[in-house]
């Protein structure tokens, strides 16, 4: 509420001391709010490494941001060592769990052979998965992948 403004004065120093306790507690949100938070400085010091450890407790208990911000966080060495298999380890954690956006991403690794061999094949899985569930830059990254099959171009 206090993050918000909702019923009380917007107060982020205030939010994130709600949120350590409830983050303490093992509330899966709460330690992604506060690694958040921490990434953004929101009411409390801006510390990557601090975002990081949050992420990896909430990810750890399966929540889907928290991985995929962790993938994150691995694939720009932000707070940790860059690390490209961390880094997909955690996208495919949170795209197995349906999460578009995590699907985009492996899609686009896959498509631009980052940190792994090119595979347009792989990337179509990953797009259609995303774009299954309205993910418009997924969907469009499909279309090139099967215009470039058909040697075909866009209209």
């Amino acid at each position: 509420m206090y993050r918000k403004g909702e019923g009380v004065p917007q107060d982020d120093a205030e939010a994130a001391k709600w949120l350590r306790t409830a983050a303490d507690q093992e509330d899966a949100n709460a330690q992604f709010d506060l690694g958040w938070m921490h990434q953004e400085g929101e009411g409390v010091s801006r510390s990557d490494e601090e975002a990081v450890q949050w992420y990896l407790k909430a990810a750890d208990q399966g929540h889907t941001e928290a991985q995929f911000n962790l993938g994150l966080k691995y694939f720009y060495g932000e707070g940790v060592t860059q690390d490209a298999t961390e880094a997909i380890k955690w996208y495919r954690k949170a795209a197995d769990q349906g999460y578009a956006e995590a699907q985009n991403w492996l899609g686009d690794i896959y498509q631009d052979g980052i940190f792994v061999a090119q595979d347009d094949t792989e990337a179509a899985k990953w797009y259609l998965k995303a774009a299954q569930q309205g993910h418009e830059k997924a969907l469009a990254k499909l279309e090139e992948i099967k215009n470039k099959k058909s040697g075909s171009s866009p209209q």
